[in-house]
């Protein structure tokens, strides 16, 4: 009995060493409930005005214009309260819409142009939302101040093309009222305004920086993100799939009944399930399909990003559970990039995972990248025994046009094209061969990144955009080698490979793509935040330590104790010795 009390004591001793803080009293409970359930209600009674407002304002528009347009505008409207109000919310709202953005756009709207700008009213509310946040808590709006001056160079070339260029075209009379006259310099279209419109499109996204920041707060919403990744890359993959099978088994016929050129055209009178623009004609070994996305480019830049995404949650995930949901994505992905016929992807899949691999160091963790490795092999051979024919042909595919149009002339040509365009300094103008702003004005089709920069806003804009991407690149790098703790550096170094890869990436033009648009500056911001989630995982190291002294003493006693042994055993084997010594001088 006497050691049992004496056992207590001890328990309760160290009960009250772990729990410095005080108890709360019943009282202090109950408020702390009241004030949770206030929130609750006020967030239900702002959603359900807004919501209200918008379906009045949407009722009254459906009935003066078009029902489609009413039910598009009054959620719209709605959406921009919410996301103004709950700007984090609007944050991750946006993030998940935009993977379905095609889907939504085409199987829902019909195609119309509004749903394809429905993105924005989820980001441009959020940002201004959280940058007011901000400002009430007196935080940095400024959270890389090392890009400030890259940013500021590129920010002033494109703004002085936009005046120069852009805005000097609209002083020009229109070509329409020169009756078909040739020679005469005119304007088609909204020269300034599309050059607004390219401008967003070339940096509009850049505040998504601040955004993944101040959005990704610590470990555990680092780890929410990277699982989200994966669940929406499962999904989409999943539908791509089925979307495959659909289109195979002729349940959607595809482009198989079309004529002449419209054989090797996308259309989006062949959408299947899923996204938009289909091309689908096995009989001229043409397949390209969009998966969730609004084409099949969308689509293949959904796939080579998210092979970075899934990789790091594959290898730098706590859980067991997540690291094997992250190699089923991984899988996925890489299935989709044989069946979706994207040459890029197919091509450019398989090369970031091994870039990756090395890279990050992850190829020297054999115990973590064996299992992976066999496992993605695995599902890939299954994949290639089913239906060995789909993946002769897409590498078949692959060879032949890589021999047609080599990609090193292909961009080499690009090249030239602009520099005989005569862009001069500033360029011919913002948004002139983005094709996103083709409903402004005409455009110009360029198919790779920098000749359209140089073609867009000259060459000292082409020269200051490389200069702001090569400073993101550099200091992300510091920023992610500076975190101690081995899963957040891990995520790091995955982002930070994606972020390498695009930076530089001469072929086509990702920049001005969804997802890359998007995911390219969001993580940006998220591995400068790394920093600070490092800091805040070794505050929790350092507190639980000094809570629960008594384990670092048993630590301490342990190495202490071991030690003692060896001494111990050093000096038994010396004195042991010693005796064999002394027994053979006395014989």
């Amino acid at each position: 009995m006497v050691k049992l009390k004496s056992k207590a004591k001890k328990k309760s001793k160290k009960g009250a060493k772990t729990s410095d803080a005080p108890a709360l009293s019943l009282k202090e409970q109950l408020a702390i409930k009241r004030q949770a359930q206030k929130e609750r209600q006020a967030v239900i009674q702002f959603v359900m005005t807004a919501a209200f407002i918008g379906g009045i304002l949407g009722l009254i528009i459906g009935l003066v214009i078009e029902p489609k347009i009413g039910v598009i505008l009054g959620a719209g409207i709605s959406s921009i309260a919410i996301c103004y109000k709950y700007p984090r919310a609007g944050l991750w709202f946006f993030f998940i819409y935009m993977p379905f953005a095609g889907t939504i756009t085409y199987g829902i709207g019909g195609g119309n142009s509004l749903l394809q700008l429905a993105k924005d009213a989820f980001y441009f509310p959020a940002l201004f939302g959280l940058v007011q946040e901000c400002r009430s808590k007196k935080q940095p709006i400024l959270v890389a101040k090392s890009l400030l001056p890259t940013l500021s160079i590129i920010l002033g070339l494109s703004l002085i093309t936009l005046f120069l260029a852009n805005a000097t075209l609209d002083f020009l009379p229109a070509c329409d009222s020169l009756g078909g006259a040739k020679g005469i310099p005119c304007k088609k279209g909204s020269p300034f305004f599309q050059g607004v419109l390219g401008l967003k499109v070339l940096l509009g996204y850049v505040p998504l920086i601040f955004c993944g920041y101040y959005l990704i707060e610590d470990k555990k919403k680092l780890l929410w993100l990277g699982r989200l990744c994966v669940v929406i890359a499962i999904i989409c993959c999943s539908i791509n799939i089925v979307q495959y099978w659909m289109l195979d088994t002729g349940i959607c016929p595809g482009t198989r009944g079309a004529t002449g050129d419209n054989l090797f055209k996308a259309s989006i009178e062949a959408r299947c399930l899923a996204g938009g623009s289909v091309l689908f004609s096995p009989s001229q070994g043409q397949i390209r399909l969009p998966g969730t996305f609004v084409s099949p480019w969308h689509w293949a830049w959904f796939l080579i990003s998210n092979s970075a995404l899934t990789f790091a949650v594959a290898f730098s995930d706590t859980s067991p559970l997540w690291r094997m949901g992250g190699l089923a994505g991984m899988a996925l992905v890489f299935v989709s990039s044989v069946i979706s016929g994207q040459r890029i992807a197919l091509a450019l899949v398989p090369v970031v995972t091994v870039t990756l691999l090395f890279l990050t160091g992850q190829v020297a963790n054999l115990k973590r990248f064996i299992p992976i490795g066999v496992g993605l092999g695995l599902i890939l051979s299954i994949a290639m025994i089913t239906n060995p024919d789909l993946v002769n042909e897409r590498v078949e595919s692959f060879q032949s046009r890589a021999e047609a149009s080599p990609p090193q002339a292909f961009i080499e040509e690009q090249f030239h094209w602009a520099f005989r365009q005569k862009p001069g300094l500033f360029g011919r103008g913002l948004g002139k061969a983005t094709n996103s702003t083709r409903i402004l004005g005409p455009t110009k089709l360029v198919e790779t990144f920098h000749p359209k920069l140089i073609y867009e806003i000259g060459i000292l804009g082409a020269l200051g955009f490389v200069v702001f991407t090569t400073s993101i690149t550099i200091n992300a790098f510091k920023e992610f080698r500076s975190a101690t703790e081995k899963s957040i550096r891990s995520f790091g170094s995955s982002f930070w490979v994606f972020i390498l890869i695009i930076s530089f990436f001469p072929y086509w033009y990702p920049l001005d793509t969804d997802p890359v648009a998007v995911y390219y500056w969001f993580f940006a911001g998220v591995i400068f935040r790394l920093p600070e989630i490092d800091k805040q995982e070794q505050e929790k190291r350092l507190l639980a330590e000094e809570q629960d002294p008594q384990s670092n003493k048993n630590k301490k006693r342990g190495k202490k104790s071991t030690s003692r042994s060896s001494r111990t055993s050093k000096t038994s084997r010396a004195a042991k010795s010693r005796n064999r010594k002394v027994a053979r001088t006395t014989r």
